[in-house]
């Protein structure tokens, strides 16, 4: 069987987000480190790219949500390491 790229890029951001949220349950990547914000904006990103193939509303909504999200987790932990220094 064969994929098509939209639907790979899609799998692949799944992926991305899985193992995120994953790695956080399992106390690998607190949610604090940049890097779980990050995975999960790089995820959703991939996600969205996908659902302009194959359009899905909820699809769309849910992801933008999760963009905006991480976008502020991003946003948050560059603030806080800016008043460290």
């Amino acid at each position: 069987m064969f994929l098509d790229i939209y639907t790979g890029l899609g799998l692949m951001g799944a992926l991305i987000v899985v193992l995120a949220y994953w790695a956080n349950q399992a106390g690998r990547l607190p949610s604090t480190d940049w890097k779980f914000p990050a995975a999960n904006l790089g995820g959703s990103i991939l996600i969205l790219i996908s659902l302009f193939y194959a359009w899905n509303w909820p699809s769309v909504i849910i992801e933008v949500f999760w963009c905006v999200i991480s976008l502020y987790g991003l946003i948050r932990h560059r603030a806080r390491a800016g008043s460290a220094s």
